[in-house]
């Protein structure tokens, strides 16, 4: 059942193949939604567009979400594109690759900011810029870490960046509720995503992943898109402010013990 039949959706984020955006971009594409992208740069879109063309996108737009001038022009040309759009997902973060290794005291202040204008901003930037166009009964969707809530070795001022985005994400709700635009955010289990790269020892913690979580098993992006259906679609009719979890249970642990510990 296609249950994104007759809704537009737009994509922020997608890297390449292995990016939990393109996961979501297929499931929607698999579940019937029409698809715009947006990237970030000359190296992402040569990687963007092949995928775009892939499931038969044409909006595919480039968007530098530090600039509200290029925020207010990709949303206007959604505008002159689809008229209106059901789903926007925001599934972008970045922080300086010397600030996601050792102690995170040693955040620079220029390295703070710029992981909070990127990681965080963004979002509530490309909320306002979209509000005109989004129709009730939509859905904004973003992506977070549980490095927000508990500490992730090395993950940093990231880690305080996904608590900004989760608060925000509550704060959205608030203002889009009485529009009847529901705001949610899924905090996945690690994957090898491009961005996950840049943080110092993450083989290392995916490899004990599967080890001590309750299911055993390796998160992927398909797990992740298929709940982004969900939280987009009317299904999740009355669900907004919430973190929903996709890490094979990760998170209800309080002692990590390997499968083979006695």
């Amino acid at each position: 059942m296609e249950i994104l039949s007759g809704k537009t959706a737009l994509i922020f984020g997608i890297a390449n193949k292995r990016s939990i955006a393109w996961g979501i971009a297929q499931a929607f594409h698999e579940h019937g939604a029409q698809l715009g992208f947006s990237y970030a740069g000359e190296v992402m879109e040569k990687r963007v567009k092949p995928l775009a063309e892939s499931i038969g996108v044409t909006f595919v737009e480039p968007c530098d979400v530090s600039s509200d001038e290029e925020i207010a022009s990709i949303a206007t040309k959604a505008k002159d594109t689809f008229g209106e759009i059901d789903i926007l997902v925001h599934a972008i973060g970045f922080a300086n690759k010397e600030e996601l290794q050792g102690e995170y005291y040693n955040t620079s202040r220029d390295g703070f900011h710029l992981a909070m204008d990127i990681s965080v901003y963004s979002f509530t930037a490309l909320a306002k810029a979209f509000q005109p166009i989004l129709r009730p009964g939509g859905a904004l969707l973003t992506l977070t870490y549980y490095g927000s809530e508990k500490v992730a070795p090395n993950y940093n001022v990231m880690g305080v960046a996904k608590a900004a985005l989760e608060a925000s994400v509550r704060y959205l709700a608030y203002d889009f509720g009485p529009s009847n635009i529901r705001v949610n955010a899924i905090s996945a289990g690690p994957i090898r995503t491009l961005a996950a790269s840049g943080v110092s020892g993450f083989k290392s913690m995916h490899r004990q992943f599967t080890q001590v979580t309750p299911m055993k098993v390796e998160v992927t992006i398909e797990d992740v898109g298929n709940t982004a259906v969900y939280l987009c679609s009317n299904l999740s009719a009355k669900t907004t402010g919430q973190t929903t979890f996709v890490d094979s249970g990760y998170n209800i642990l309080g002692v990590l013990e390997p499968a083979d510990c006695d």
